[in-house]
């Protein structure tokens, strides 16, 4: 009787099978950036509760970067936005402050000096084809030392059938961005509201003035440090009450 030697192909054994790697844990988001703590609906203080609502405590953060991948079709545009500003000599960090993606929509955070860059590789790139702008809108964080007014444009690509945002900010001692009119002629009227509401001045519009409030009105009404109420109201005689004249809640 003869025995195969453990080691033979004869034997039967199974040889042992290679250990898979583990795959890389995927990259955690930042937390978002705290700013301030607002209380009430409006964040009004030393005029009591007007609102119903003076209970109400929230923590008003700005959502940090994204990391990659971001899925979908983001990752394939943000490398391409990334070719078409080396194309231009622009490094994409230098012009792109973050990323950010949120419930399946993407926002470019663009550095002010660069708006104008951004905007037009968007727009003639042709893997980009982002045609059309469909407005702007401001927001004012007070408490976002050095970037208390925030634009948002939100780009439309007929070609793609594609949307994305781009956000920039400016300082509220230097409240100016460069005007998008030359690229995307249809802010005309977006950039002239979001001047007269938020007193952010668009460098290069070709007729900057209020498009709401009449010419003489002082201050910018969607501002957070715009008084609520106290303003005479020409019609009729009416007048809006300050805060501390209106009904209280609590």
């Amino acid at each position: 009787m003869t025995f195969d030697s453990p080691g033979s192909a004869e034997s039967g054994a199974e040889p042992t099978p290679e250990e898979t790697p583990s795959p890389a844990p995927a990259p955690q988001p930042e937390p978002d950036e705290p700013i301030s703590v607002r209380r009430g609906m409006f964040g009004v203080s030393g005029t009591g509760d007007t609102s119903g609502y003076g209970g109400l405590v929230e923590t008003v953060t700005i959502p940090s970067s994204t990391p990659s991948p971001y899925g979908g079709w983001f990752d394939a545009f943000v490398g391409t936005v990334r070719a078409a500003l080396t194309q231009r000599a622009i490094p994409f960090n230098v012009a792109i402050a973050k990323v950010v993606v949120f419930r399946d929509e993407i926002t470019l955070h663009v550095r002010r000096g660069h708006l104008l860059d951004v905007a037009q590789a968007l727009r003639d790139e042709q893997a980009l084809r982002f045609e059309l702008c469909l407005g702007v809108n401001g927001v004012h964080y007070p408490d976002d030392t050095g970037r208390e007014l925030h634009a948002i444009y939100h780009l439309l690509s007929i070609t793609h059938r594609r949307r994305v945002r781009l956000e920039v900010t400016a300082p509220d001692n230097d409240a100016r961005l460069p005007s998008l009119f030359s690229v995307y002629p249809t802010v005309d009227w977006h950039e002239r509201e979001t001047y007269d509401f938020f007193g952010i001045v668009f460098d290069g519009h070709p007729s900057l003035t209020r498009i709401m409030m009449p010419d003489d009105w002082r201050g910018h009404p969607q501002r957070k440090d715009y008084p609520l109420g106290g303003i005479p109201v020409e019609y009729k005689g009416a007048r809006i009450p300050p805060p501390d004249e209106r009904r209280t809640y609590s």
